[in-house]
């Protein structure tokens, strides 16, 4: 298995981390009350954790990839099926068996990506020994299918069709995201607004196919600067917002650099001479960061700080 690319894939969803959708619940629900088992989960694995899109009877988000038998249900493309766990010797002295949450049946199904790679499970655990019919499997894999299904909805849904980048409110929820994981565990993070300058002139002037092609060059050039733990957004016309998840502003500063110059370098559409500039606003997240709007509002002064600054100078 090609691990590196299969993480590639998982990532590509953008969903680790994630606050809990409806859309995935409901399937773990229904697992919970088709085959009666009491805990049910939607499992994403990444390098060394396996996290809970959704989950039922788990008081935990996530546990380590060491002990997960999901690790083990992503190896192949079969149902992975363990009956009795105290009596398998891959499992038995697993703290997941000994202790909370007592498992002692398992089944999982790998959740397959349209390229091929199993990015992770959906699975029905009880707490007693039991043997899982043919029956609960056949559902098992139509549900794990509908799973896969809703990632990729998500995934399309939740980007803007002109430049790929998210739309306004999947970048919100990827902000709120990184304000809670901020107050509960202190990671820094840094907000940046982004607008172009003289975009209005520029596709009044061109018209609004070059105008649509600039935007799509811009966002491009951003997203291949930018890291796979980065968040990129359209958050208006030629509006758009990143998400730079565990570093402070200046560093975020710096990145910004190599954005700008792809940027004022890049040429757009049939005409060569074509420029456009971008506008930064940079605010770090802080204590008092405790809200999505807040945040915004603190990136968009700092972006009217820049603007300013750029017009003064351009005057004098």
């Amino acid at each position: 298995m090609d691990e590196a690319a299969r993480i590639s894939a998982l990532n590509r969803y953008q969903i680790l981390d994630t606050v809990p959708e409806e859309r995935f619940d409901r399937i773990t629900k229904i697992v919970q009350i088709v085959l009666d088992v009491p805990i049910t989960a939607i499992s994403l694995v990444d390098e060394k954790r396996q996290w809970f899109k959704s989950k039922l009877g788990l008081d935990v988000t996530e546990t380590s990839r060491e002990v997960a038998f999901c690790a083990h249900a992503i190896q192949n493309t079969d149902p992975f099926v363990i009956e009795n766990a105290s009596t398998d010797t891959r499992f038995k002295n697993n703290p997941l068996v000994t202790g909370d949450p007592n498992i002692q049946s398992y089944l999982g199904i790998p959740l397959v990506s349209p390229d091929g790679f199993k990015v992770g499970t959906l699975c029905a655990i009880d707490t007693v020994p039991r043997e899982f019919d043919a029956q609960s499997i056949e559902l098992m894999k139509h549900l794990s299918q509908l799973v896969v299904h809703q990632l990729e909805l998500r995934q399309r849904i939740d980007r803007d069709p002109l430049t790929g980048a998210l739309t306004r409110s999947a970048f919100a929820n990827d902000v709120k995201q990184a304000i809670s994981i901020f107050l509960k565990q202190k990671i820094p993070s840094t907000l940046v607004v982004l607008d172009l300058e003289n975009f209005k002139t520029l596709n009044d002037t061109f018209g609004n196919i070059i105008g649509d092609e600039l935007l799509r060059c811009v966002s491009e050039s951003v997203t291949e600067t930018l890291r796979l733990s980065d968040s990129f957004g359209r958050i208006g016309g030629e509006e758009f917002a990143i998400l730079m998840t565990g570093i402070s502003a200046e560093q975020a500063a710096k990145k910004l650099d190599q954005v700008r110059d792809l940027i004022e370098t890049g040429t757009f559409g049939r005409i060569e001479a074509l420029r456009i500039s971008p506008n930064f606003g940079i605010a770090q997240i802080s204590n008092d960061t405790d809200a999505v709007h807040k945040w915004f509002r603190n990136a968009d002064t700092e972006l009217r700080i820049t603007k300013r600054r750029r017009i003064s100078i351009s005057n004098s």
